[in-house]
């Protein structure tokens, strides 16, 4: 692997979480004790767990959403210490192309740099009828950069991130970079693990979205993307990363060949939950996919 020119600066540090690198490493620590959080800092287990195909990571601002993703990252650390770790976000911001994968470099938060698996990203766009090399869909987007200090926390900067966003969601591009995916880290012999990032249902009352998100959480527990997509599109639940869960759903299905896999909700709540406002409240997950 090269590192190429590229260089990602944070664009949501001061403002989804502390800029400082010593505040943002004691707010991480505090998400992981925190009363909706794990209830004990992680320990990263010196052999790999390697049947953890990925995860299912909220996105927003840390005081909201961090004590559920901690337990994501508590169990991304028992699973020891992958090659690389595959973020797939999503476009808030309508720029660049529709799959879009981070070429090279290297990506920087308040607690140092991430370089970036480009000779993975190259055979995934050179696998996919859809996916781009492409900068501008990350210029201003969070989806992928609050899940990289949670990384850094655990593991350092040694680890290669890839760095994908998708402005289209629907099965058929999952399925296609779900397929990209795996004859691209098969061809590689690549170790990695999949973060998949996304918030649930946005800005209804709090009993309202504990209802719709239930609804979208048992059909992401079953495995099934177009039962998961059609249930979200008929009952207007607002996903905002629905590509990265059904992609993350289909390749756990290819990996699992003649095996089988499972999901196991870790942590539900929302922001209510977390800053006694229910008026209008925003639903977060975290979930581990796995081969049993």
């Amino acid at each position: 692997m090269s590192i190429k020119d590229n260089i990602r600066y944070p664009v949501v540090a001061g403002y989804f979480y502390p800029k400082d690198s010593i505040e943002l490493k004691d707010m991480i620590k505090k998400l992981f004790l925190h009363r909706y959080g794990p209830g004990k800092e992680p320990a990263i287990s010196s052999s790999r767990r390697r049947e953890t195909i990925g995860y299912l990571a909220p996105h927003a601002g840390y005081i909201y959403s961090g004590p559920i993703a901690a337990h994501t990252y508590y169990n991304l650390a028992l699973d020891g210490k992958p090659e690389t770790i595959i973020v797939i976000g999503t476009n808030h911001t309508g720029l660049g192309s529709l799959v879009s994968v981070y070429p090279s470099g290297k990506w920087i938060t308040p607690l140092g740099e991430l370089r970036v698996d480009c000779e993975l990203a190259e055979e995934i766009v050179y696998n996919s009828e859809l996916a781009e090399l492409d900068t501008d869909a990350h210029l201003e987007e969070h989806s992928v950069e609050v899940q990289l200090p949670f990384i850094q926390y655990i593991f350092g900067n040694d680890i290669y991130i890839l760095p994908i966003v998708l402005g289209l969601h629907s099965y058929e591009t999952a399925e296609d970079l779900a397929k990209a995916i795996n004859k691209a880290t098969t061809k590689l012999n690549r170790d990695t693990i999949i973060i998949a990032s996304s918030d649930l249902n946005h800005y209804d009352p709090y009993d309202i979205t504990v209802e719709k998100d239930h609804k979208a959480i048992e059909k992401i527990l079953s495995l099934d993307s177009r039962e998961f997509y059609e249930t979200i599109i008929n009952n207007h639940i607002t996903v905002c990363g629905p590509g990265g869960i059904m992609t993350l759903i289909e390749y756990t299905k290819i990996k699992a060949h003649n095996k089988n896999y499972k999901a196991e909700l870790l942590k539900y709540a929302n922001s209510g939950d977390i800053s006694g406002d229910k008026s209008m409240v925003v639903g977060y997950a975290s979930i581990r996919f796995y081969l049993t």
